[in-house]
């Protein structure tokens, strides 16, 4: 469907079509028509299918139609970077609509408090914010919320993981009861549909499939003990000029620097990036990534979710992530909008069990592949119990050497299906 068969408004259809969009992502053609009729929503889809844009446009299409010098939505997020870049969306999507917007979240100092104070008394149409930074500027009297007609909550999975349950609830006892409410959701744990219940009235359900990575996506496991693992990406990456933007996911703050002084090199630049960055410094590592100046970027879990930035050609998971739905998350960076990537995932022998998790939960073997010679012996793969042992096609470390020819086919098993699997990613 395209977005003109939509019915929304030739402001917004100029700043679609200025963009380059025609047609509609799933998630948009069946939430965009729900949220103009004025209904409560809870919508669940995976990260890179576009959700964004499946509440900024009816949103901002209403802007448009009966445009308004108060704050007529606003929108809930769990981190800084995802507020910047919900708000960069409206910044372009809605300049052709007159529609003003400001992200609200922390880390600020001096004349930008002092703008966010101002957005939020004297009105933005559109306000994008963090939990805890909204509050504190409604706990110092900074509102003005009483015409809100919208309030959105997006990655509301990630923003109960975080512990802002209470901070969302203390955040509504300051709105307008009567409003219209839309949940948008990557996974839909109990206590999202509990969450639901209590903020929602009689709301509409969309949910496209969850926990599958995109098609585009080509996956591949490395079995390989830590003190491997920096050679073996160096090793990966090294001469591979397909791979121009590399996203490195560690699971802990500690392992970044180590990561980025083990990749460091004359050739390209290797940064890095976690909560501990201060906003400005984490706005220019990723402003550096994006533009393609740095070639590595290594992070925490802090970009899995909600940052868009486009190209990302290689996906590596320095260590299995402890929840399952995480993996979808970091590998949906690469592969967005129809493209194609490549997501690799070394496994230790304490991780093993994490990657059946993931593979349960994903409903497919990511295949195996030999770690190189040089590197010396790879972990044995082992099958916890009740786990199943993976050994189809010389899918497991073991039956690599009995797979044969049928490891070659498939890019996984014995050292020949390594060559295989690795050449099938370099022409991805």
């Amino acid at each position: 469907m395209t977005f003109e068969e939509l019915g929304l408004n030739e402001q917004l259809l100029e700043a679609i079509g200025y963009m380059g969009f025609v047609n509609a992502t799933p998630i948009q053609e069946q939430t965009i028509p729900i949220i103009l009729g004025g209904n409560d929503l809870i919508a669940c889809a995976q990260t890179g299918t576009g959700k964004t844009a499946a509440f900024l446009l009816p949103v901002l299409n209403k802007l448009a139609n009966n445009p308004t010098k108060t704050t007529n939505t606003l929108i809930l997020c769990p981190t800084r970077e995802l507020a910047v870049q919900i708000e960069e969306q409206i910044q372009g999507l809605g300049y052709f609509a007159g529609v003003n917007s400001l992200a609200i979240y922390g880390g600020i100092k001096g004349d930008a408090w002092t703008q966010q104070r101002r957005a939020l008394t004297e009105g933005a149409n559109v306000i994008v914010a963090t939990p805890g930074k909204l509050i504190a500027h409604l706990q110092m009297g900074n509102s003005n919320l009483g015409d809100l007609q919208h309030l959105i909550l997006d990655e509301a999975d990630r923003m109960l993981d975080m512990g802002f349950m209470d901070d969302i609830k203390q955040i509504v006892s300051h709105l307008p009861k009567k409003r219209q409410n839309l949940m948008f959701s990557a996974t839909m744990p109990p206590k999202i549909r509990k969450l639901a219940k209590e903020l929602l009235v009689n709301p509409k359900e969309v949910t496209l499939e969850l926990s599958k990575p995109a098609e585009g996506v080509l996956q591949a496991v490395y079995l390989a003990h830590d003190h491997q693992k920096v050679a073996l990406i160096n090793g990966l990456i090294k001469n591979k000029e397909q791979y121009t933007s590399i996203l490195v996911f560690s699971s802990t703050k500690k392992k970044v620097n180590e990561i980025i002084r083990g990749l460091r090199t004359k050739e390209y630049l290797v940064e890095g990036i976690s909560s501990d960055f201060e906003q400005t410094e984490r706005e220019k590592v990723l402003a550096r990534f994006r533009r393609k100046e740095t070639r590595v970027l290594v992070a925490t879990d802090v970009l899995s979710r909600g940052i868009d930035i486009k190209d990302i050609s290689l996906v590596i998971n320095f260590d299995v992530p402890g929840d399952a739905e995480d993996y979808v998350h970091r590998i949906g960076r690469t592969a967005r909008a129809q493209t194609t990537g490549v997501a690799l995932t070394l496994v230790n022998e304490a991780d093993m069990y994490k990657m059946q998790r993931i593979e349960k939960l994903i409903g497919s073997e990511v295949p195996r592949v030999a770690i190189p010679e040089e590197l010396g012996e790879a972990p044995k793969w082992k099958v916890s119990k009740g786990g199943g042992n993976y050994r189809r096609g010389g899918g497991g470390y073991k039956g690599g050497r009995k797979g044969g020819n049928r490891g070659n086919n498939k890019g996984s098993g014995n050292r020949s299906g390594n060559k295989g699997g690795y050449k099938r990613g370099n022409k991805k």
